[in-house]
């Protein structure tokens, strides 16, 4: 049993995912209106941050593999 049995997507916060795990904390940075822009961590391809963004920037398809490894199964 997980704990989400019986909740419904309305019941979801924007801070839980669908498996019921709390989303990672802190703002996600606003995408760059023009560049420069910073690299990806992994692939080293633009990304849609700015240059100034802090942390670990991820271009779109990184994000989206890393969104996928992290998803639950189920």
């Amino acid at each position: 049993m997980s704990g989400t049995e019986g909740r419904t997507l309305e019941d979801m916060t924007d801070a839980t995912s669908y498996c019921g795990i709390p989303e990672p904390a802190g703002p996600k940075p606003e995408p760059a209106a023009e560049g420069p822009f910073a690299s990806c961590v992994l692939c080293q391809e633009p990304t849609e941050y700015p240059e100034s963004t802090k942390g670990i920037t991820l271009c779109p398809v990184c994000e989206w593999q890393e969104a996928q490894r992290t998803a639950c199964s189920g």
